[in-house]
Formats: structure tokens, sequence, C-alpha cells
């Protein structure tokens, strides 16, 4: 077997042998989506409408044009060869050959995936991994999930979603406990052991097809061969002109069911078929009988194994195959083996990952996180202006009909860390940033491969914007990527002993090209205070940000300029580690700090009237309302957008004056000759020297900061038991309101699902818990430990009377964030809500989910259930302060003086 030695040992070795290139055992992964339809890569309507153009109905019948999905999938880097699961029940009016869930304007609260499945693990390379589905073993309720969801949303948006769980169809246990497993004997060398565990009382029939196909790339513009599969002895062969040969062994004597990756059109479109076999020939041959829909010839571009088992009530039944590149006379000599040595070697990998001192529930919250991490890698493809080509766009006259018709430089054709793989399966530029945090415990070379891949040529627009996400790759995502290069540089400098300086370096140049855009796109007034529209926080605001006021006029936000002085910060970090070898940096230092200066100048103005982002009679941070006729209004949420600004807050160890004293005295004198600037630094003792000779940047001092930390470890406000809630519990009682030409705009406080429609599907930022900037408000804590040391303490809760430093306070909302997703005294998961089954049953009580975001009262899950992308954080939480045990957060981050 490849790549052996001991056991804790073997996978970091074959990652060492992935990155330097000796072997490519990242080739072969789970990069299959678990939705294609309904995506806009395969939208071609002429009113965008992805979700009703190509749907889950047309989706066993109808040929993708860029890429592939299936369950418990996996295929090559380039998906050109796919392998997933298909099953059976006997009963369902069609195949299982994907997940299910309902459309933006099917559910009350927007886009839902309707089954229950699980990635309970998986090694970086993907050398071990594990996934569960469960299945019903009656019939699968389609119908009562679209009818029963649609009724609730037609009575309006405060119902809950009705589950799959709700409808009954998994009580007695009548359901099938579908477990597979892949190990690799070898880069190209995939084992596949399938186990399906009847859990109901009676014998059950399962009708269980591994299914192997190509992705059909052949009769586009520009379309490659037809490449072929055909049965042989024990197993199905494929052949591709890329890929070569592969064989698909399998160990029984089941047939193999042939058809063509082909559309159906005359189901889809009414037109004749170019073949009489089509890409859902193995539904209709299987679970309608029509036997001649398959090729008798056993050849064509998608083939299932078909085993029909019948399994006798509380037993299992297991199958083996290999998908490899070697012809072999006995493919199962060893395969046992093999099995077992993988899922021992990740075991041990996951005892290094960790930390010492964490629960046996800790654990196994840590490897589920990160194994959705892996899970949710997905190859992605979409050449944009191919795209826009098919659509009749000229990419030299731009058409705002189309949808990123500006963007038609971009080539996407790699794998890329999801948001999920069914709600989201598009990259969004602020979730990766927040991904690579996770996915860096396990391998820094895909995380650091990952913020690279936003800035390369391909992606970056020519005027320096990052891509924000498919819908619309023209808006905008807070700037996080500088934070996230530069923590993951410095993770890797700490934990290996050395930083990469390509890396940062190549990522510095092209990020000072985003953060020129910015400072020329999103600055309407050229006054250091930023209007970055959308910026991710949907239904947050009184408006849609991302579209015209209705009162005229612009926002001046309170949370945009926040990001741009963080990016400030950032990038002022990293300029200044460039420094230490190359002198010239010090330049972009110094002008990086005068950014900074005149954003914290704007940020503190005293303006007249209603004119500054600060309330100081409130003690908060709002929006501004900037109307037409030169006056303004403070939108008086109480939301995040007043808590941005206490992120933005970074510390520069001492060294750094010691190593270049020239820049001091440039930033000295620059202070010294702006009274402004002089005005706010001197009113925040803040970039003075803290403890160890610290610097602190800041947008604020301490009196602002007590104040806004008041609020924020208020329980009646922001400090939810499960962490730092997106809007204030006083909007409860006291909701926000702003009348606009008879019509009243309103903000309450929600702690689970919106009522407002303002965003269509489930986007609610007005109250649940949100993993990703609770991180960065967990970091600047650390951060101002760091710079005021344990002499300064605040109360938390508010209220309490319990003085906690700093550093103790970031681990206490740490520790809510985790307690999400851990037992309580009862056993019951606060993540799975008022579910008794996730509670008490065995097969269920260990199984973890991670929502996009979770009920700022209780920690229920809420929004996509596999939103494990920016919520796998909880790897980062669950960790994080077994190893800032010192309490001096600031310690790990000092650059000593060589």
């Amino acid at each position: 077997m490849a790549s052996g030695g001991g056991a804790p040992d073997a996978e970091r070795r074959r990652l060492a042998e992935a990155d330097e290139g000796v072997a490519p055992w990242r080739r072969w992964g789970p990069y299959l989506s678990e939705r294609q339809w309904g995506t806009v890569r395969e939208d071609y309507s002429p009113d965008g409408d992805a979700w009703s153009y190509f749907t889950h109905d047309q989706a066993r019948s109808r040929a993708y044009r860029w890429g592939e999905d299936g369950i418990a999938g996996v295929s090559d880097d380039k998906q050109g060869l796919c392998f997933a699961l298909a099953l059976w029940n006997g009963r369902d009016p069609i195949l299982k050959e994907r997940m299910f869930g309902l459309t933006n304007a099917e559910g009350n609260h927007g886009e839902d995936v309707k089954d229950y499945y699980f990635h309970l693990d998986s090694t970086p390379t993907h050398s071990y991994m594990k996934y569960l589905y469960k299945y019903p073993q009656g019939e699968f309720p389609y119908a009562d999930l679209v009818a029963t969801n649609r009724a609730r949303r037609e009575r309006g948006r405060k119902e809950f979603e009705y589950e799959l769980l709700d409808t009954g169809v998994f009580d007695e246990d009548r359901y099938f406990d579908v477990f597979v497993e892949y190990a690799k004997a070898g880069p190209e060398d995939l084992l596949v052991e399938i186990t399906a565990h009847n859990r109901g009382p009676d014998e059950a029939t399962l009708h269980l097809l591994p299914t192997l196909w190509f992705r059909h790339t052949w009769s586009w513009a520009g379309g490659t061969a037809v490449p072929n599969l055909r049965q042989t002895e024990g197993a199905v062969r494929a052949d591709h002109e890329e890929l070569g040969t592969r064989r698909l062994y399998f160990d029984t004597d089941a047939p193999v069911l042939f058809t063509e990756n082909e559309t159906n059109n005359e189901r889809i479109f009414g037109s004749p078929n170019a073949t009489r076999y089509v890409k859902d020939g193995i539904d209709r041959c299987v679970v309608h009988g029509e036997t001649g829909a398959v090729n008798p010839d056993l050849t064509g571009t998608k083939a299932s194994v078909h085993h029909v088992l019948t399994i006798p009530g509380g037993q299992s039944a297991t199958l083996r195959l290999r998908l490899t590149d070697a012809e072999l006379a006995d493919p199962w000599r060893e395969f046992d083996a093999t099995m077992d040595t993988r899922r021992a070697e990740a075991d041990a990998f996951y005892e290094g990952v960790h930390p010492d001192g964490t629960s046996e529930d800790e654990r196994r919250l840590i490897r589920q996180a990160l194994a959705g991490m892996l899970w949710s890698k997905q190859y992605y493809f979409l050449d944009v202006e191919r795209w826009l080509a098919e659509h009749g766009v000229d990419p030299l006259g731009a058409d705002p009909r189309v949808r990123n018709s500006t963007w038609y430089h971009m080539v996407n054709d790699e794998i890329m860390s999801m948001p999920d793989t069914w709600e989201y399966p598009w990259y969004a530029a602020w979730d990766l940033a927040f991904h690579t945090l996770a996915l860096a415990m396990v391998d820094l070379g895909f995380a650091k491969g990952q913020l690279d891949l936003l800035l390369r040529r391909l992606y970056l627009h020519p005027n320096g914007q990052i891509p924000a996400y498919e819908w619309n790759f023209g808006d905008v995502n807070p700037p996080v990527h500088a934070w996230a290069t530069f923590f993951i540089y410095e993770l890797e400098k700490h934990r290996t002993g050395r930083g990469d300086r390509a890396f940062l370096e190549n990522s510095f140049q092209k990020l000072m090209k985003n953060f020129t855009w910015w400072l020329n796109r999103k600055d309407v007034d050229g006054n250091n205070v930023f209007q970055g529209g959308f910026l991710g926080l949907d239904n947050i605001g009184v408006f849609d940000r991302s579209a015209p006021l209705p009162t005229g006029g612009h926002l001046d936000q309170a949370d945009g300029t926040a990001w741009m002085a963080l990016y400030c910060q950032n990038l002022l970090e990293i300029a200044i580690e460039l420094a230490v070898d190359n002198p010239v940096y010090l330049e972009q230092a110094q002008t990086l700090f005068e950014h900074f200066a005149w954003i914290a100048v704007a940020t503190n103005r005293i303006g007249k009237g209603n004119e500054s982002l600060w309330d100081d009679e409130d003690g908060f941070f709002y929006d501004v309302l900037r109307l037409p006729d030169g006056t303004a209004t403070p939108l008086k949420v109480r939301s995040l957008v007043g808590l941005i600004p206490l992120a933005a807050t970074s510390v520069v160890g001492g060294w750094a004056d010691r190593r270049f004293p020239e820049l001091v005295a440039g930033a000295r004198e620059f202070i010294e000759r702006h009274p402004a600037v002089q005005t706010v630094v001197a009113s925040q003792h803040t970039m003075g020297p803290g403890v160890r000779g610290r610097h602190l940047f800041a947008l604020f001092g301490e009196d602002r900061l007590r104040r806004i930390l008041a609020r924020m470890l208020d329980e009646d406000e922001f400090l939810g038991p499960h962490g730092i809630r997106s809007l204030s519990r006083h909007h409860a009682e006291h909701p926000y309101t702003f009348e606009v030409n008879g019509q009243t705009y309103g903000v309450g406080y929600l702690p689970a699902e919106s009522d407002s429609g303002m965003f269509g599907g489930n986007s609610n930022w007005r109250g649940p818990v949100w993993f990703p900037v609770n991180i960065l408000l967990i970091r600047a804590l650390l951060n101002l430990h760091a710079y005021h040391g344990d002499d300064f303490t605040v109360e938390c809760p508010t209220g309490s009377g319990r003085q906690l430093t700093l550093y103790e306070v970031a681990r206490e909302i740490s520790g809510r964030l985790t307690s999400t997703f851990l037992r309580d005294e009862g056993g019951h998961r606060p993540v799975h809500g008022a579910q008794p089954k996730f509670a008490k049953d065995p097969h269920w009580r260990d199984l973890i989910l991670f929502y996009e975001y979770f009920h700022g009262d209780n920690g229920a899950g809420l929004g996509a259930s596999h939103q494990t992308g920016w919520t796998g954080l909880a790897a980062v939480t669950a960790t994080l302060f077994h190893l800032v045990g010192s309490g001096d957060w600031g310690a790990l981050r000092e650059e000593p003086l060589s």
C-alpha cells in the first residue's frame, strides 16, 4: 500500500506528498455537489429565474451543462468521471439519485433541503471518508413537504419549516441508515464500502445502485470526445481521453444497467431524442419496469450496479466496490485490511488535531465540523464568457439584463470550498475567507490555495473587485480576505516556525489592488466614510442596501466604514511583516497607517446635527441616511452594524518600534501635522504602548469601548445563551420604524426567522446568532486584552456584578457558541431544537448538523441545515481556548528580533 508508516504520521505524509507534487492524493474527493439543478450556471432562462428554469423534477432527465450532483458522491478534480449512490425503496415515484428540497418560492422561509444526511468523517486528502444517509422505507413525502410548506408560506413567515421528521415517515424507525465509506489504497485507487442498516422492526427491501457516469462534456461548443463505459468481467470499464482507463470492480453478480448521460428531450422539451437511451433510463427501468430504457449492449456513459437487498429488521447488508486505474486480478485482496488501516490513520490524525483537555463530545463536534468542511469541497466550473455567449451577450457590450455580464474574464475551473453543496453550491467571497480558518486546522496547503484563488487574474476583476457570489459577482461582501490571509500566515509560522513569505507577498500585491477599488468605488463623498451596500448582512437594516433607497440619497455605513478600517489594519500588519525582509514595504505601511487614521477621524467625527456615525446619547454606532437635500438622519437600529467597529481592532507588537524606528517617526510626524488626527489619537489613548510595548489600532478609545461592551454583554440586548445576537433584544419591545412617503419600514427583534421577504430566501440577520461575526468579535476582544492586560475588566453579563478580563469575556462568548452543539445534562443538543429523536435515539443523538445561523434565545439551528461553511468555525471555538491557555493571545503573535 502507498504511503505506509505509522498511523499518526501517515495522513501528514500524504499531505506533504500532495503539497510537494510527489503524489496526487487530492485528485479524487467528494467534489460532486448535492444540487446542480436550480443553479445560476444551469440557468438559460430569459428572466433569470434559476429555480424554475431547471427543477428537481427535471434533474433526473436533463443533462447538466457545467457540473454534476449525487448522493455521497466523488469525482476526479476536473469532474470527468463521477461516482455516487442511487437508492429505491420500492415505493418512491422516482429513483433517489439526489437530495430533495424546496425552492426559493416553495418554502415559507425559502429554499431548504429536506433530507437527512451527515458528513461523519474525512481526512484532508480524502484517504478516508464516511457519510450517512437516512432513507425512509415508506414513500418519500415529496408532495406533502411542498404542499404543507407552501400553505405555511401563504399564512405568513412566522411558522417554522415543516421538516422530513415532521411528516412521520421515520415513525417506528422504518428507515435505512446507509453508510458510505471511502478509503484510498493509492492516489488513483479508491475502495468503497456501503453498509445499509434496516433500523425498522420488519424485513424490508432496498434497491441499492452504485452509479458511475461521465460529466457531459461532448455535445457543447468546444466539446470533447465521447467517453465510454462498458461491462467487463466483474467490473465496469471507463475509457476517457484525459483520464485514461478506470475500472469499477464490484464483488457481487448484480446486473449492470447502462444508459447515456443525455437529456430526455421528449420528456423535457417535447422534441425527439437523439438516442433511445437517455439520462433517466435507469430510473425508468428500476422504478417503472421499462427494461427497454437501458442498453442491452451493456455500454453507455452512465451505469448502475443494481443490487436488490432484502434486509431483516435490525440487520444490515454490506457491498464492496473499487474504483481504480489498475487492472487487478484480485481486487479484494487486502481490501478489508486497507479499509481498517485508513480508519485507524484517520483516528490518529484527529488525535493530533484535538487539543489536550477536550471532552469526548467536543472531539465529536470538532471532527464532524471539519468533516463537513472537507466534504463541502466541490468542483466548480463556469467559463463566464462562454456562458454569456450562450445567452447571446457580446462580452464587449455588457447587457444589464443578464447577470454577471461584466465578468466575462472569469474562468472558474477549480476545487473550491462551498458554503454547502445543496443550498449554496457556489462559492462566496467572505464565506470562503472564514472557511479557511477551520480548514487550516487540518490542511494549511488547501486553505492557502483557496485564499489565493480569488485573487488570481481569472477571478479578480481587472478593476480590482473580488467576485462576491455567482448570483451577482459584482455585489460586495465584507473585505475579510486580508484578515484571513494574515491569520493563516501567522498560524503556519506559529505551527512550523517559518512563515510563507511568497504566499504573503503575492497576496498583498493583489489585495492592495482590491483595497484601491474600495477606496475609489465605495466612498461617495471622499470623506473616508464608506457605503459598501449589501455587505452580506441581508435583512439586518431598515432598507435593502443593495437597491436604490426609497428616500433617494445614500447610506453612510458604520459597518462599511469599519470593514475598511479592519482592511487597513490587516494590510498594515502584512506590510510590516514583509518589511522585515524588504524595507520597500515600509512606505506602504506608512500609507496604510495614514488611511486608517483618516478613517478613524471620520468614524469619530462629531458633525452638525445627525451626521456622525457615533451616537453619544445611545453609546452606539448607527448607519446615517444622507438625503438629497443635504440633511442626515441616523437609523437607530442596534445591530451588528454598530458592533463591527469593535471588530476593527488589531495589535502590533512592540518589536516593530525597535525594528522600524523610521515608521514610528513617520507616524508621529503625520499625527503632529494633522490636528484632526492628533485630536482623535489623544482622545483614544490607543496608539501608545500597552502591555509589553504593544500598539493597538482601534476606532475608539476606552470610554466608547466600555459603552459598547455594556450593550454587547447585556443579556437583554446582544448577549444570548449561544453567542452574540445579530440584533439587540431591545427591539423586541421597541421596534425601530421609519416612514417614507406614507410607507412604514421597520426592524424588530426576531430570534428565529425573519418575517420580511425583502431579500427573498431565508436571509435573516434580525436576531439569530451567526458564527462569522462572533469570531471577529472574539478576535477583537483577544487583541484588546493583549493590549490592555488583566487590569482592564468589564461586567459580564452586564448587571451581573461579575468582573471579567477581556480574555475571559472572549472565552465566555466562545463557550456559549460551542455549547450550541454539545449535549446538556439531559442529553439534548440545543442545535436540534425540540426534535426528541436527535436527543434520545441512539442512532441520531451523536449526529450534528451545522446550520447557517441559530435561534437567538435557545440556539436551535435555522436556515440551511448543512451550512458547514462558516459554521465549521465551531471547530475553532471548541479548540481555541484549549490552545490559548495562557490567557495571553498577544504572546502567540510576537515577532522575535532575529
